[in-house]
């Protein structure tokens, strides 16, 4: 279903809002589940096994450095792909049935530049729209085009650009740009 809106913008079901080029919408952009990258950090549980549990900053490869086994590739699968993984290397030479959990401590930021008080790099928050990062940004200018918000995402399909407005979810990694009104 799609819907006009204020000033000739189209609002698809879902929220996505385009205008003339076809951007795509966040959801689709996005893999369903969260995928790992650099600067995420995450805590890796090995039950019973205290030594082989800690935290860990995923680094610009994609990589975190383990105890025993050393680098190990993390960069772009979701938590229980990554859970799975060590469960894998920890019973190759290690452990005969480890019990492994892993969580996100901490999300890699997400950038915010163009016609906000305060361009720059923030710490990401769960539920994230880009109204919350405008404010992060310290509001709009007075030259802000608020209906011309674009965000540039990393997914497993390489680079998507995407046309957003105030409601539009924002990701981990995002680069978000409020362009400038011609008037």
């Amino acid at each position: 279903m799609v819907e006009a809106t204020r000033r000739g913008f189209f609002q698809l079901c879902g929220g996505a809002v385009f205008a003339g080029a076809l951007f795509s919408h966040p959801a689709q952009s996005q893999d369903a589940v969260y995928r790992l990258g650099s600067n995420d950090k995450v805590r890796i549980n090995v039950f019973g096994e205290p030594d082989l549990s800690g935290e860990f900053e995923v680094d610009g490869g994609g990589n975190i450095s383990y105890p025993l086994i050393g680098q190990i590739a993390i960069g772009g699968l979701t938590i229980p792909q990554v859970e799975s993984k060590m469960v894998d290397l920890l019973k190759k030479d290690f452990l005969q049935q480890p019990r492994v959990s892993v969580e996100v401590l901490t999300y890699r930021p997400f950038f915010i530049l163009g016609e906000v008080n305060l361009p720059g790099r923030y710490g990401y928050v769960n539920g994230m729209t880009v109204i919350n990062a405008v404010a992060m940004g310290g509001g709009f200018t007075y030259r802000a085009d608020r209906g011309d918000i674009r965000i540039r995402r990393e997914t497993t399909k390489g680079t998507q650009k995407i046309r957003a407005n105030v409601d539009t979810p924002v990701l981990p990694g995002d680069v978000i740009e409020v362009t400038e009104r011609l008037f």
